[in-house]
């Protein structure tokens, strides 16, 4: 594993943009003066932790559904029915990913598990790919997540029409949610496009709809369960019979309570690190991290009892914490690396790399492209 300098193209702002990533000068967010290159070998752990990973954390869904455990990850009880059925039916997933602390020595761990609404998309499948093509064409980049997104939407067999959800005036979101219709389109899907804000009840045949009065019968929401269950909305959606992408059960995963019982049921797996519910349980170095807290905002790491970084900007940590052991992330030119390594339909599909100055990622950080040989 290694940062390299790389040549900027002369013309890489407008190619980014043809594609779509209209956001890529915003705090220098795409920086491809850099890159990181892996090893064959290395790339071959990352996707074999990142199976390995997927598998034990759905066998941690399993065992909260079923020995009542999520109470503790705040999910309101009036949801707990409802995802028991959406997890023993086996709801239609189509992706995650995963952040991951690696050096290329040592084996992945596991930071945490977007599982319900992760973007970085767009650049992870599309961007990175064409710019290795033009700078790296001898490399190669552990990169299949298009392919296999549209294969994924696929097996949807009986969804020919998918609704998109976003929030409105969120042009990140707007982004990643425009490529996945994209695949949807690819994999011979109708789709439409709903502001989460416009979305409708029919009371009548209980099941959402669009601003035309349609039944909203599949609907990928870039919207996470968390805000979900919550909102005036929230009480419908357990009764409705609109499908949800992602599914229900998902919104276990999204929840950071699943460290702790990850760690409860696997104690020393190698791609794990300890996680406790409320205290650090004689940790002593630790992030302490909000359950619900999104793109690394309100946490802290902490070491022998003295605050060495912590992120603000956002309003989480009235829910609860967790507190898992701190792990050293690699630093290259000052600058701290996390993997994020995607999942498709429950397999290792690609990566990407995010980098800071601080061991703290957030929507701040860099996204830095990746090759290997």
């Amino acid at each position: 594993m290694q940062r390299l300098n790389s040549t900027v193209r002369p013309d890489h702002g407008k190619k980014l943009e043809a594609i779509g990533l209209s956001f890529w000068q915003w705090d220098n967010y795409w920086k491809e003066d850099v890159c990181y290159r892996f090893t064959a070998a290395q790339v071959d752990e990352i996707e074999a932790a990142t199976e390995e990973l997927h598998r034990l954390c759905v066998q941690a869904v399993s065992y909260a559904i079923e020995h009542n455990r999520l109470d503790e990850l705040q999910i309101p009880r009036s949801f707990h029915a409802a995802i028991k059925a959406s997890f023993e039916q086996n709801d239609f997933s189509l992706y995650g990913r995963f952040d991951l602390a690696y050096d290329g020595i040592h084996p992945p761990k596991m930071l945490e598990y977007n599982a319900d609404t992760p973007t970085s998309i767009l650049e992870s499948a599309v961007a990175q790919w064409y710019w290795m093509e033009e700078v790296f064409s001898e490399d190669d980049q552990f990169n299949s997540l298009h392919e296999r997104l549209v294969e994924r939407w696929k097996t949807l067999v009986d969804e020919p029409v998918i609704h998109f959800a976003s929030i409105a005036d969120n042009e990140e979101d707007w982004v990643a949610i425009t490529y996945l219709m994209e695949t949807a389109l690819q994999a011979g899907k109708q789709v439409v496009h709903i502001e989460v804000e416009q979305i409708g009840w029919d009371a009548q045949q209980k099941i959402f709809v669009d601003t035309q009065g349609a039944p909203i019968k599949c609907l990928f929401k870039l919207y996470p369960w968390e805000w979900m269950m919550r909102e005036d909305f929230g009480v419908y959606v357990a009764q409705s019979k609109t499908r949800f992408v992602e599914p229900m059960w998902k919104s276990v995963l999204s929840c950071k309570g699943i460290l702790p019982l990850l760690w409860e049921l696997f104690p020393n797996h190698p791609n794990l690190l300890e996680a406790h519910f409320d205290a650090p349980h004689g940790l002593k170095a630790y992030a302490k991290k909000p359950l619900f807290s999104r793109e690394g905002a309100n946490i802290e790491l902490h070491q022998d009892a003295t605050l060495l970084h912590h992120s603000n900007g956002g309003p989480y940590g009235v829910e609860g914490h967790v507190y898992q052991a701190l792990v050293n992330l690699p630093c290259f030119d000052g600058m701290y690396p996390v993997i994020g390594s995607w999942v498709v339909g429950g397999e290792a599909a690609g990566m990407c790399i995010r980098e800071d100055i601080t061991p703290i990622t957030t929507n701040m950080s860099y996204f830095v492209p990746h090759v290997f040989r």
